[in-house]
């Protein structure tokens, strides 16, 4: 252009190239990716998932125990309640209302069976009982409703009775639960069940649903009751005499884990209720300070 030896670059040189599409490989590899951090990470909070204590939806996704009493908790700020608490900078996938839960009737506590491998003592895997492969996201491990032992697809599909292989206890071919599954017809399976069994008045653990039952009987009462609970109230003081009425206390945190008749659902609703006390005392501190 200048004799300086150059030369004038094309549109085709100047304009950007479009996007490459992924090829198969690497949308495996990041279906992979995903699913592996769903295997070890509750969706809820982000935190590392304790094999120990973890429980299921009807989705087949996994939380931990302690977040699902978490949430099951009534809060005690609706901003904090409403806007989900970031966790190590990060906001968690997704909040406790939007995943269904009304009650623990609405999650199974899964079982799963430790093993190590030949050669390596140190070393141990969460595995199925029946073909000793390791669970995780590059294999297809389902759980059974309600006994909620683990095993691996495939497993569960050689045995010809309908039996849990781990407790005898028995189970149906619709109570079989994948793990995580990506796949639509799976999909659609899982959600068919959730429908029928809410129209039989059952939760995912093929428990009943108190929940529906419980919001129906309240309306009968308060339409029943045409005098409301003040007006009774200050009826009654009239008539003794008296011009206030005693409010009843609170249930403190141990009257509410002393009714809790399972050992491990009490201690973690404990501890959860531990945690809500010194977070509401920080908060009334602060406000204290402003």
């Amino acid at each position: 252009m200048g004799n300086d030896g150059g030369s004038i670059p094309t549109r085709r040189e100047l304009v950007k190239s479009a996007a490459r599409a992924p090829t198969v490989s690497e949308l495996k590899a990041t279906a992979l990716e995903s699913l592996g951090h769903a295997w070890s990470h509750d969706p809820l909070t982000s935190e590392r998932l304790d094999m120990e204590n973890v429980v299921s939806d009807w989705r087949g996704r996994l939380y931990n125990y302690e977040s699902v009493l978490r949430g099951l908790m009534p809060g005690g700020d609706d901003d904090e309640a409403a806007t989900p608490a970031l966790v190590n900078g990060e906001s968690p996938e997704l909040t406790f209302a939007s995943t269904g839960i009304a009650s623990l009737r609405d999650v199974v506590k899964l079982k799963f069976r430790r093993y190590s491998p030949p050669g390596s003592k140190d070393r141990e895997v969460w595995a199925c009982p029946i073909s000793l492969k390791e669970l995780g996201p590059a294999t297809r491990a389902v759980y059974l409703v309600p006994c909620g032992h683990v095993f691996t697809e495939a497993a569960i599909k050689q045995i010809q009775e309908e039996v849990c292989p781990e407790c005898s206890e028995t189970f149906q071919a619709a109570d079989v639960i994948p793990i995580l599954p990506t796949e639509k017809p799976d999909l659609d399976r899982l959600s068919a069940r959730a429908s029928d069994l809410r129209s039989k008045g059952l939760a995912h653990s093929l428990k009943k649903d108190k929940t529906g039952s419980k919001k129906k009987r309240k309306a009968e009462e308060g339409s029943a009751d045409g005098t409301t609970t003040s007006n009774k109230a200050r009826r009654s003081g009239r008539e003794d005499g008296a011009t206030t009425v005693k409010t009843p206390s609170k249930p403190d945190g141990n009257n509410r884990v002393s009714g809790i008749n399972n050992a491990m659902t009490a201690s973690l609703t404990a501890r959860v209720l531990e945690k809500q006390e010194e977070r509401n005392k920080r908060r009334k501190l602060a406000s204290a300070a402003k």
